[in-house]
């Protein structure tokens, strides 16, 4: 008997049985953390001080609405404030949204695999999960994605570039998907990787706005910002859809730090993509590396690398934590490693040349021919 039952606590058995989501593997001593996407140079000073004047407040609640900051950003997106709303990083503005859109006997579709919260956030809502799989390169096969649409299906997600496997929606897909899918069904681009994409056949989500009232599009500060620890993330659509995630919101959940943290990372934007630019070079250097040494690694457009490891995955993955590097694993398919400090680089490419050439031919990790 467990101890939840020994309490006489009932609790929904769909919510037990779903895996709580896990941050990524600590760095061992000396180490280097490339598990959780996390911007690799440090906060500019402007933004410290910007934090660091805050501080004395502790004690008051926090100004959550944050009509400074969605004010700005509507500014810069061309939309209204209304159109803006705040969130605990784009994750929970997600959940937010599900929640005022899906319930019991409601299906809510995304690709798969793709962001690992995505089914616990969907389950809370009491909605059913529809995975669609991902295409053989590691991207949405949106034609599937449209087809699995029903008159149950409340959501669709969409996650570009798609975390873990890094590859993109193109406008053109993106375009055919829409015109596919019915205009009173709630679309959600997930564009937390946004600023690192070089590609520029990718799809640009906010501009689309006026054309799809259907869609919303969500961003975040935590990794080309750089505010991770804060939680900073932003919701654009249009604002009756936002009100209903106004409702759903936990009240108070965006604080007085992270709001002045990201007004001063926008003021300090130029700097900041500067840095943006260098990790997206780091990326494209680190994936064509990978590539010369024979793995087969998707096309990548976030700060991070797809590694299809398969059934070896634990032990690839152990074998770069013994070299001193963590990486994210996910169960028997594969390994996403961050783009992390230019040191790491050279020692990630000596680990992964040696792994590589102990692979079996015709694994999926590893090149044809």
């Amino acid at each position: 008997m467990s101890t939840n039952e020994a309490a006489g606590v009932k609790l929904r058995p769909e919510i037990v049985a779903v895996a709580a989501y896990k941050q990524g593997r600590p760095a061992p001593a000396d180490g280097f953390k490339l598990s959780s996407n996390e911007n690799p140079f440090p906060p500019l000073p402007g933004v410290v001080d910007a934090v660091s004047a805050v501080l004395g407040d502790l004690n008051r609640y926090p100004n959550a609405g944050g009509l400074d900051l969605r004010e700005k950003l509507a500014e810069r997106h061309g939309v209204s404030a209304g159109q803006v709303h705040l969130g605990h990083g784009s994750v929970s503005l997600l959940a937010q949204l599900l929640s005022a859109a899906a319930g019991a006997g409601d299906e809510v579709v995304y690709a798969w695999r793709s962001f690992e919260a995505y089914p616990g956030l969907v389950t809370v809502t009491g909605a059913t999960s529809v995975q669609v799989p991902n295409l053989p390169n590691g991207a949405h096969d949106l034609d599937a994605m449209a087809a699995a649409v029903t008159d149950r299906t409340r959501v669709v997600i969409v996650c570009t570039p798609n975390n873990p496997t890094g590859t993109i929606v193109t406008a053109a897909g993106f375009e055919t998907f829409m015109a596919a899918v019915p205009p009173t069904l709630l679309v959600v681009l997930d564009e937390a990787y946004y600023e690192f994409v070089t590609d520029e056949a990718s799809v640009d989500g906010i501009p689309l706005l006026g054309r799809y009232p259907n869609l919303v599009v969500l961003r975040t500060f935590s990794k080309a910002y750089g505010l991770a620890a804060l939680r900073v993330g932003y919701a654009v659509g249009a604002e009756g859809v936002l009100d209903a995630c106004r409702s759903a919101a936990i009240p108070l959940s965006v604080t007085d730090v992270g709001r002045a943290a990201a007004l001063a990372s926008i003021d300090a934007e130029e700097e900041l993509m500067e840095r943006v630019a260098r990790i997206a070079m780091r990326r494209d250097e680190l994936r064509a590396a990978l590539l010369e040494q024979g793995w087969n690694v998707p096309e990548a457009q976030g700060n991070f690398v797809w590694l299809a490891t398969g059934e070896h995955t634990a032990a690839i993955s152990d074998a770069f934590f013994d070299a001193g590097l963590t990486v994210r694993a996910f169960d028997s398919e594969g390994i996403r490693i961050s783009v992390g400090e230019a040191e790491s680089v050279e020692k990630l490419l000596d680990v992964a040349g040696d792994i590589v050439r102990n692979l079996p031919n015709g694994h999926p990790a590893k090149r044809l021919g």
